[in-house]
């Protein structure tokens, strides 16, 4: 029965409410209340549908349908990346240009958790009385870290099946592992360099860097997500590679010449002596996301995707014996393990029969580099759309976006998944 198509329906309500939520600027950083904001707003929303709702301690919760013994979720996050410089439109609001949808959010992940609330009002309001007991699973940190399931796993039931809107269609089979490392330098090394600022996030490829010596220099670059960096130009990269053309690397300090010569431009760790890949899930790649040097600080992160096969432990190892001849200290930021599920569970046979119903076609199955919500549920969910193949989403990065048609076709895939889950 190809019920996804009921959620067209509610097209206009949608995209009002994903206005809405997205002018809550739920930027991720520590201390910021905006995310918690974004998620007191969407289980409200849920409320006045008449859904039961839970929050746990304003990073995480869920809306509720049914009463079947066995739990099935759709995951998604409400809390973003910053907007950065440069958008054609405003980045805080919902705009439609072209054909397309414009926001930062409306990829990733804000549209995706509208299109599953209104998914399960479809449910209720179909009369569809679900066999298992369905939940929205709403994160507001998702961006750094997701601690936010990880706190909402320690009060709430892990699901015998799931799904996050949060990657791209077919199905993601495979998630690689993530790695963050700070590296530092004691502050009061022989530098000339005085200050150097460049990223906004670790998991980003950053698209502007400045720096002053004894004038000011800046370089731009263009960003993408830390999982794919041979995709953006790295503006720290470039500065760097300027600063040490000009004054050679001693006059840079310790760190910076560490960075330029041990990454560099490369995004797959050569030089780091980390380079590896296996047959599951690809290549390691690395990105050089923040750079922040001052009088009272001198640290950089590097984002690092590992295959699914490989140690973490001997990576933080090499890393560590890369950076000791600079006398530089490397720490872990955080690390999320790799995801990798069997094909033929119940829940990629569900995503597969969804979204046969909707396309006509066999999804695609793969592996990617970016870190979502699935590998927290056990080997339970996989990432499912939103974004289709060569619909340039520019997710974390200026002009965030989707094709409307194509942003209403994942809505109908998720319903009609959901319905699935439904036992119908």
């Amino acid at each position: 029965m190809f019920f996804g198509q009921k959620i067209l329906d509610y097209k206009e309500d949608i995209l009002k409410d994903l206005d809405e939520l997205i002018k809550i600027q739920s930027v991720s950083s520590q201390g910021s209340e905006m995310p918690a904001k974004a998620l007191e707003w969407i289980l409200q929303k849920a409320e006045n549908m008449g859904f039961s709702t839970k929050n746990i301690n304003g990073i995480a919760g869920h809306v509720e349908y049914g009463d079947g013994e066995e739990l099935a979720a759709v995951l998604a996050h409400v809390d973003v990346v910053p907007a950065g410089d440069g958008w054609s439109v405003e980045p805080f609001a919902l705009t439609e240009k072209n054909g397309r949808l414009y926001g930062r959010g409306v990829v990733d992940d804000k549209g995706p958790a509208i299109v599953a609330l209104y998914c399960l009002k479809a449910l209720k309001d179909n009369g569809i009385v679900p066999k298992r007991k369905i939940r929205l699973i709403f994160g507001a940190a998702e961006e750094i870290g997701m601690n936010d399931m990880e706190e909402y796993f320690k009060h709430e039931k892990m699901p015998d099946m799931a799904f996050t809107p949060d990657s791209e269609y077919g199905i993601c089979k495979c998630e690689k592992g993530i790695l963050q490392l700070e590296i530092s330098s004691e502050i009061n090394e022989n530098s000339y360099l005085k200050e150097f600022h460049s990223g906004n996030a670790v998991n980003a490829v950053p698209s502007r860097a400045d720096a002053f010596v004894d004038r000011e220099f800046q370089a731009v670059g263009k960003a993408s997500h830390g999982s794919t960096p041979e995709l953006g130009v790295n503006a720290a990269v470039n500065l760097i590679k300027t600063l040490s053309d000009i004054y050679g690397y001693s006059s840079l300090g310790n760190l910076c010449t560490f960075l330029g010569k041990e990454i560099g431009s490369e995004t797959d760790g050569k030089s780091l002596g980390i380079s590896c890949q296996d047959e599951l899930s690809g290549n390691l790649t690395v990105n050089l996301g923040v750079v922040d040097i001052d009088k009272n600080i001198s640290h950089a992160f590097i984002d690092i995707r590992y295959p699914v096969t490989e140690d973490f432990a001997m990576i933080i190892k090499q890393v560590g014996a890369k950076a000791a001849p600079y006398s530089l200290k490397v720490g872990v930021y955080n690390h999320e393990e790799p995801l990798c599920i069997d094909e033929n569970s119940p829940v990629m046979t569900i995503l597969k029969n969804a979204y046969q119903t909707v396309t006509g076609e066999e999804p695609e199955i793969y592996s990617t580099g970016g870190g979502t919500y699935a590998r927290t549920l056990k080997n339970n969910g996989a990432a499912f759309g939103p974004v289709f193949k060569g619909d340039i989403s520019n997710i974390h990065d200026v002009d965030e976006s989707i094709d409307k048609n194509n942003f209403f076709q994942h809505a109908q895939i998720c319903l009609q998944a959901i319905f699935g889950f439904a036992g119908k």
